[in-house]
């Protein structure tokens, strides 16, 4: 499927074959820039892909060399002219991070080339991310003079830690691949030319895998992030639902016979 973007072109477009989604922004001659409209409809996509029963696993990347320059800043004048409509273009970039962020799928973040601003916070709200090694990440957001969305940059300090959240948002310096990963935002550095099949590959490992453990430990590593008692609360519930399952029935037969287990997401 595709979500339209309001442009003459789609500058997102949705996939799910065998249980792996795929959204790509697609805007190339923009280095993948997102637009105020693409902010809504990645959240739109996301909810349906919630929505989908088929769907086990998504993956985000960008068209072209790039994954995402972040947000569009040719708009800014328009959408982001003064106090009233930064907060409510705020708000609709925020909401984007939390789709990606609280989807039940878990989600891998394909980087090549750029990755700046908001397109580090998409990154950021993935489960998994793996780069090319000329990947270059930035959050420029000082030399913009803007804040960065609070709960986004939750999502920084967890996948990149403190001090380089400090360095890259008081800086608005660019890292590379080796540091990224050094630091522990990234899980990998793959060749160009397999950063494609090697993000298939992880995703088609995590949807063999049963759905409801998934989910349930995506809660619970939230939880202990978070130290919210509301996050504990529904992590521990989650993983109460796994002891009940049809999956969970399924994997001890499967151990049993020593064959494959089909989990059904039940």
């Amino acid at each position: 499927m595709t979500v339209p973007a309001h442009h003459s072109e789609p500058a997102l477009r949705v996939s799910c074959i065998d249980g792996v989604a795929t959204i790509l922004l697609s805007r190339p001659g923009k280095m993948n820039a997102v637009s105020q409209a693409m902010w809504r409809d990645l959240v739109a996509a996301i909810e349906k892909l919630d929505a989908d029963d088929t769907a086990r696993v998504m993956i985000l990347r960008g068209a072209g060399d790039n994954f995402c320059a972040g947000a569009d800043i040719s708009e800014f004048e328009t959408v982001r002219r003064d106090a009233e409509t930064a907060r409510v273009y705020e708000a609709s970039n925020a909401e984007a991070f939390a789709a990606i962020r609280n989807t039940r799928l878990p989600t891998v973040a394909a980087i090549s080339g750029v990755c700046f601003g908001g397109g580090f916070g998409l990154a950021a709200a993935c489960d998994l991310r793996i780069s090319t090694p000329d990947a270059l990440f930035a959050v420029p957001a000082a030399r913009l003079g803007l804040a960065y969305p609070v709960e986004a940059m939750g999502d920084i300090v967890a996948t990149a830690g403190a001090q380089m959240a400090r360095y890259l948002t008081f800086t608005g310096a660019r890292i590379d691949a080796a540091r990224a990963r050094e630091c522990g935002f990234l899980l990998e550095i793959v060749p160009t030319d397999v950063l494609a099949s090697r993000a298939q590959e992880i995703a088609t490992m995590l949807a063999a895998n049963a759905p409801l453990s998934i989910r349930a430990s995506k809660a619970s590593i939230a939880a202990a992030l978070s130290c919210r008692a509301s996050d504990v609360s529904h992590a521990q519930n989650l993983g109460d639902i796994t002891f009940e399952s049809a999956d969970y029935a399924e994997g001890r037969l499967a151990f049993r016979d020593r064959r494959p287990a089909r989990f059904q997401g039940r």
